[in-house]
C-alpha cells in the first residue's frame, strides 16, 4: 500500500515555531513529527510514501534524504499551494498511488491501542465504500479543538456538526481512501472537507473511532503539553 504524506502548510498557528522550520520537522520527544508518523506507516508495511511540500521544502528534502530507510519516500513539491485534497489529487494525476492508500496529515501523532489503527481502517474499508477516516473523541483532547467535528451513527457513517453543536468526534488526521473518492474533481486547490462531503452525502465514508492516545498539533502549548506526557510516561509505550 501507497501513502502520502500531508507536509506542505504553512503552519501559521503553530508560530514562532514554524516561522523557519516547516511543521513537520517540529521535534515531539526528540523525533521530528514527521519521523513519527512515518514510522507507524513502515511498521504497518507501506512500502512508499509521497510526501508533498512547499513551505521550508528544501528541509524536508534533506531531512527525508539523510532519513533514508522504509518507507521510501517521494518528495512532490508544491509551488503553489493546492490545499489538502488538491494534494492527493496531483499525486494521483502523477501516477504515485497507488489504491486504496492511506492519507496522513504531517503533523500526525496516534499510538495504537489493541489493534493497529491502519489495520483497523483496512478492515472497515468494505465494499461500497470509498474511504474510512480515523476520528477521536472529542472530550479527550485537552489542545484547543473549538467544537469537534463529526457526529457518528451506530454504523460509522459521519455527520457534520451543525450550527451550535458541538460534536463528540472530531478528525485525527488519518484517512484510507480508494481513488474513486477523487472521481471527477477538477486538479487545483480544494479541501479535502469538500470530497468527504460528497462522499459522506453518498454513503460512502465511514469513520472508525481510534481506540489509542493521539496528540492534536495545533499550537505551540499543544506541543509542550504533548512534550510534558511523554515525558511523564502518561502515555504508556511511545515505540
Amino acid at each position: 500500500m501507497d501513502a502520502i504524506l500531508l507536509a506542505a502548510g504553512l503552519g501559521s498557528r503553530m508560530r514562532p515555531l514554524t516561522e523557519t522550520t516547516p511543521k513537520p520537522l517540529l521535534t515531539l520527544g526528540g523525533r521530528a513529527l514527521l519521523d513519527r508518523a512515518l514510522d507507524r506507516l513502515a511498521d504497518a508495511g507501506v512500502a512508499r510514501v509521497v510526501v508533498n511540500a512547499h513551505w521550508h521544502a528544501e528541509q524536508l528534502r534533506a531531512h527525508l534524504v539523510a532519513r533514508g530507510g522504509a518507507p521510501v519516500t517521494v518528495l512532490r513539491p508544491e509551488a503553489d499551494l493546492l490545499d489538502t485534497g488538491g494534494a492527493v489529487l496531483a499525486a494521483l494525476g502523477d501516477g504515485l498511488l497507488g489504491s486504496p492508500f492511506l492519507i496522513v496529515n504531517g503533523d500526525t501523532v496516534w499510538l495504537d491501542g489493541p489493534v493497529p489503527a491502519i489495520g483497523r481502517l483496512e478492515a472497515a474499508l468494505g465494499p461500497g465504500l470509498d474511504a474510512v477516516i480515523l476520528v477521536h473523541r472529542t472530550f479527550q483532547i485537552q489542545a484547543e479543538i473549538g467544537f469537534g467535528d463529526f457526529f457518528l451513527d451506530p454504523l460509522g457513517l459521519p455527520r457534520r456538526r451543525r450550527e451550535r453543536e458541538v460534536a463528540p468526534y472530531l478528525y485525527a488526521g488519518l484517512t484510507l481512501a480508494r481513488a474513486a473518492l477523487f472521481d471527477g474533481w477538477p486538479e487545483g486547490g480544494i479541501s479535502m472537507n469538500a470530497i468527504w462531503d460528497r462522499a459522506i452525502a453518498a454513503g460512502r465514508l465511514r469513520a472508525v473511532v481510534h481506540d489509542g492516545l493521539w496528540f492534536q498539533m495545533t499550537r505551540p502549548a499543544d506541543l509542550a503539553e504533548a512534550e510534558y506526557a511523554l515525558a511523564a510516561q502518561l502515555t504508556g509505550p511511545t515505540t
